[in-house]
């Protein structure tokens, strides 16, 4: 195996731990202050970027909101999934220079239960920003 190639086979490796480890769905038991139930959690990018998930459950559908700060300008490729699903198309968003990132929101149906939803956002040139996490309308 030539030295190009491990290289190669460590970064892929590393990819995959860091984006099991944001794919796995933590428990929200914050409040908003009244009777909705919110949670939020950092997400995990790659190279200088930081990213944040926020759901809320409010009257039976669950608001989605994604923030990422970077200084990757251009459209990013956004996918959600709801209960391990595809949540439709692949969305963009579009990161500017004067926002200093992008916000992404989504407004999704409240299952029954605690409901796990995953949000990954990939740049122009292919950095990655992904963040999970459940809330629970009870």
């Amino acid at each position: 195996m030539t030295g190009t190639h491990r290289l190669g086979v460590v970064c892929a490796l590393t990819a995959c731990v860091i984006a099991s480890a944001a794919a796995v769905p933590r428990p929200a038991d914050a409040r908003d202050g009244g009777d909705r139930a919110e949670a939020r959690v950092e997400g995990v990018c790659g190279r200088a970027s930081t990213a944040s998930l926020r759901l809320r459950a409010e009257d039976g559908r669950i608001r989605v909101d994604m923030h990422v700060d970077t200084s990757k300008l251009g459209l990013w490729r956004v996918t959600v999934l709801h209960e391990r699903r595809r949540v439709g198309e692949v969305k963009t968003a579009r990161a500017t220079r004067s926002e200093g990132g992008f916000e992404y929101r989504i407004v999704l149906p409240d299952f029954a239960g605690p409901d796990a939803v995953w949000v990954r956002a990939v740049a122009p040139r292919g950095e990655t920003c992904s963040a999970g996490t459940t809330v629970s309308d009870t």
